[in-house]
């Protein structure tokens, strides 16, 4: 059981990478999409790294959890941005 949040941990680590790859579409640059796909990445970086602070306080305290804290907490800390920046009224 250990073994699979770890996994899902690592695997959190890359996905916010791949809209990268989804922004070089025409279509995912125009308004409404891409404030959503923007608020829809945001969030899934809030939450891994509210799942790894939990993996990491409940499951486990070994050196890769400790690299995907960092890097995941990093990562929420931008999305929190993210989304504060695109809901506050300017």
């Amino acid at each position: 059981m250990k073994n699979i949040f770890i996994s899902i941990c690592t695997i959190m680590l890359f996905i916010p990478w791949t809209i990268l790859i989804l922004r070089t579409n025409d279509w995912a640059l125009e308004s409404p999409t891409a404030e959503f796909i923007i608020l829809s990445y945001a969030a899934f970086m809030v939450f891994s790294g509210i799942f790894t602070i939990f993996t990491y306080l409940k499951v486990d305290k070994e050196a890769l959890m400790k690299i995907c804290l960092i890097i995941n907490c990093l990562y929420a800390f931008t999305g929190a941005a993210a989304i504060f920046l695109i809901v506050a009224p300017s």
